[in-house]
């Protein structure tokens, strides 16, 4: 026997039962997720329990200042800005404010609007500006959910920004499977590919990769 198998895929209804076991999701939340599943674009959303995973992660190490790269509408946005202490801050970054608007009500009527600064431009331009601003290591924490090709200048912005000792978290590395396929050479794929190999021998971090949907990476910058 080897470790393979005794590997059990997770099923729909294995994934249904974990959340009727560990969900802790508020009604503003279940609302918001409800309005971003009638867009067309739905499937770019952040789970629930992915979204639970970064709000407990910030409760973890206390985060007060997140960086979030690609808002959609703003539900892991909301599950992280709800995570944040009083007077802590998530920076979000969108190119255009059509999806963050579907957001942005539930943001007041959950009471966390002050904590959420929303820029809207290309995220690489507003990325360079925070780190012009002088913002470099003022981030306790990252999530990266953004334009797959661009995903290492995301990334190394984001290695900038936060402090030593911080988090970085980084969505889609399975890419629905797609970095399994050698034929796939899709700029994203690559690029996600890349990454990944980048990541597991970058000596820079700690890091440990979660199978939750597209697959979640989560590094630790050393300090």
């Amino acid at each position: 026997m080897n470790d393979w198998d005794s590997v059990r895929p997770v099923s729909v209804d294995l994934l249904r039962y974990m959340r009727e076991i560990s969900l802790r999701e508020p009604d503003v939340l279940t609302r918001l997720r409800a309005a971003t599943a009638a867009l067309p674009e739905a499937g770019w959303e952040t789970l629930p329990e992915q979204g639970q995973l970064l709000a407990f992660l910030i409760d973890l190490i206390g985060a007060r200042r997140v960086l979030e790269v690609g808002t959609f509408t703003g539900y892991g946005t909301l599950w992280m800005a709800l995570a944040l202490t009083a007077g802590g801050k998530i920076v979000t970054l969108d190119q255009a404010d059509d999806f963050p608007s579907v957001g942005r009500p539930f943001w007041r009527e959950a009471g966390v609007a002050d904590r959420i600064e929303l820029r809207l431009a290309p995220a690489a331009d507003s990325l360079r500006k925070l780190v012009a601003d002088g913002q470099a290591g003022s981030f306790d924490f990252a999530f990266v959910d953004c334009n797959k090709k661009d995903y290492d200048t995301y990334f190394e912005h984001a290695v900038t920004l936060v402090r030593e000792g911080g988090l970085i978290v980084i969505d889609n590395i399975f890419w629905h499977g797609s970095v399994l396929d050698p034929a796939d050479n899709r700029k994203s794929t690559v690029a996600i590919r890349a990454l990944n190999k980048k990541l597991h021998d970058d000596s820079r971090f700690t890091l440990t990769v979660l199978p939750l949907d597209d697959g979640f990476t989560v590094v630790r910058k050393h300090g």
